[in-house]
């Protein structure tokens, strides 16, 4: 098998001199912390970005950490973090942040203590969630009345929970109980839900546990404002620099993952600590409908506004939550086409 730096090497050469961001040698790299948010597939184009040199040759110094909530969510669903890439941060005010639109969305328009932060970047703009059921459930339909788990208020589960709630003609507090921190395969197993809205790896995992996708999500082709990369509004206007080279970088880790499975699998090794081929196969399955061009998923940012409809969130325009500036002049210069030729 080829060596990893060869690989990085062909993936990222192609186009470099269309769209160079890299820092001349000379030039010390740009330092930055990141907060990686939940474990999941959209967030392992980061740690092959981390892994494979992407930062290093995009000129960043880059620190970055599962979130201890984070960890402790997805241990549920029997992925045991290594301990050392767990820390807290320092208050929400850390620089870049990789985590789901909709959560920014409702946390910035409900709580006074939230930073004002804004979406650079959307890697998770359509519906890929399922709801997970024991054997006994036959139907969707049988879902009314259950107790059905999600992460967290704003939350992609949350957010998909009210979605399909609405599809079904179902009031989401009445004709369902939605239960917080209700995710993953313990709160299965102890009886305290009886079904979960899973992503990719907690879906592999409940598979594993014997339980089954009643419903598919992916289907419906919901436009969601999901993961991505997320900077403090403060600190980008002063780091433009440091925000552009980030945002090509998670481009660059996109095509590679895209077009060489070892590494995805060596990142999910290493980091998740999901070493069983079969769950590794079954994650990567969706690493295709990541997008090549991960701009601000405008349309999810109006699915959001649309289930959260409170007066704080409605008095707001879609474009007071994102800047699609670094993703236009990528996407513009022909750089993200090259990489796929």
């Amino acid at each position: 098998m080829p060596h990893l730096a060869s690989i990085v090497r062909a993936a990222l050469l192609i186009g470099a001199t269309i769209f160079s961001t890299a820092a001349p040698a000379q030039d010390k790299p740009l330092p930055l912390e990141v907060g990686l948010g939940d474990v999941s597939l959209t967030k392992l184009i980061f740690v092959v970005a981390h892994e494979a040199g992407i930062y290093q040759k995009n000129g960043l110094d880059v620190s970055q950490y599962i979130d201890p909530r984070a960890a402790a969510v997805v241990k549920r669903s029997g992925v045991e973090v290594p301990a050392k890439f767990v820390r807290r941060a320092d208050g929400e005010d850390i620089a870049i942040n990789i985590g789901g639109g909709s959560p920014l969305m409702v946390r910035m328009t409900s709580d006074a203590t939230a930073i004002d932060r804004v979406i650079l970047s959307t890697t998770d703009s359509i519906s890929r969630y399922r709801i997970m059921t024991s054997k006994d459930l036959k139907d969707p339909s049988e879902l009314k009345g259950k107790r059905i788990g999600y992460t967290s208020v704003g939350a992609l589960t949350h957010l998909m929970i009210n979605l399909f709630a609405k599809k079904m003609g179902w009031d989401p507090n009445r004709d369902i109980s939605l239960i917080a921190n209700g995710t993953g395969v313990e709160p299965m197993r102890n009886g305290r839900v009886d079904a979960s809205a899973a992503d990719e790896i907690a879906r592999t995992n409940l598979l594993k546990a014997g339980y089954i996708d009643l419903v598919d999500l992916n289907k419906d082709q919901i436009p969601m404002a999901g993961s991505g990369i997320n900077a403090s509004r403060a600190w980008l206007k002063d780091n433009r620099e440091a925000a552009r080279r980030f945002v090509k970088s998670a481009v660059d880790a996109t095509a590679l993952v895209k077009t060489n499975k070892q590494v995805a699998f060596d990142a999910l090794a290493k980091w998740y600590n999901i070493t069983d081929r079969e769950k590794q196969e079954e994650i990567y399955h969706d690493v295709a409908k990541l997008p090549a061009k991960p701009h601000p998923a405008i349309e999810g940012i109006k699915t959001v506004m649309s289930v959260y409809n409170y007066r704080e969130m409605q008095i707001r325009k879609p474009e007071d939550f994102y800047d699609a500036s670094f993703m236009t002049e990528l996407d513009k210069s022909g750089y993200i086409d090259g990489l796929y030729r």
